[in-house]
């Protein structure tokens, strides 16, 4: 979107910090339009509770806070819910850890749903052979598994041509990904161009931004 048109949606922004644009927020932070999956919805509840509302749907005045955990950490420390809202607000002392539990949760469900829908393949040879066949949009990997495998899966990634190019992630653990799949074990997962694959994506992306940095897995 064009600089000037992002000064117009600013200035008409609404009481949920909706601009011209249905896809832009503000930031109550940096107070940044930016494009809504590049942030986490909050609202107060009836007794001025901040509540993370990341699937956007309860009621209340929207209070948007950019998806990066540095930036949500001042939001809490200096409580810029309240001036948002213009009213007191009651931060949770976990409130980012707790936001950052619940991105995880929903990386979880969508990689359980990819899997029901028939989306999803797991297993090394599988993920490989859906990478060779361009049937991938999304890698994901164990945060915990071998570099070995998850390097030679995510240079064949990077080599095989995509419409949509190959979305690399390691969101979960080995365990956390094995639960979400039903299996006993994975490291493993590709996700064919979909949908899901999209919303996992925007999970995906959300949760690297609020993760602590020693959790942060280590590129190849």
């Amino acid at each position: 979107m064009a600089a000037a048109h992002i000064a117009d949606a600013i200035d008409a922004e609404t009481e949920d910090g909706e601009t011209t644009s249905p896809t832009l927020r503000r930031c109550i932070v940096t107070r940044q339009a930016l494009e809504k999956p590049a942030l986490i919805r909050f609202v107060l509840d009836p007794d001025g509770r901040v509540v993370p509302d990341l699937k956007e749907k309860l009621p209340g005045r929207g209070l948007w806070v950019t998806a990066d955990r540095e930036i949500l950490a001042q939001a809490a420390a200096k409580n810029a819910f309240a001036k948002a809202a213009k009213q007191s607000a009651k931060v949770p002392v976990d409130l980012v850890e707790r936001v950052a539990e619940l991105a995880k949760r929903e990386v979880a469900e969508l990689v359980g749903l990819a899997r029901k829908s028939g989306q999803l393949r797991a297993g090394f040879e599988k993920v490989q052979i859906a990478l060779q066949g361009g049937k991938a949009r999304v890698l994901i990997a164990a945060s915990d598994g071998a570099e070995d495998g998850r390097g030679k899966l995510a240079r064949l990634a990077a080599s095989v041509p995509s419409r949509s190019g190959v979305e690399i992630c390691a969101p979960l653990t080995a365990a956390e990904l094995a639960q979400a799949l039903g299996r006993e074990h994975a490291v493993h997962a590709a996700i064919a161009e979909s949908g899901i694959a999209e919303r996992i994506i925007v999970a995906c992306r959300r949760l690297a931004g609020l993760r602590a940095p020693e959790l942060k897995p280590e590129s190849n």
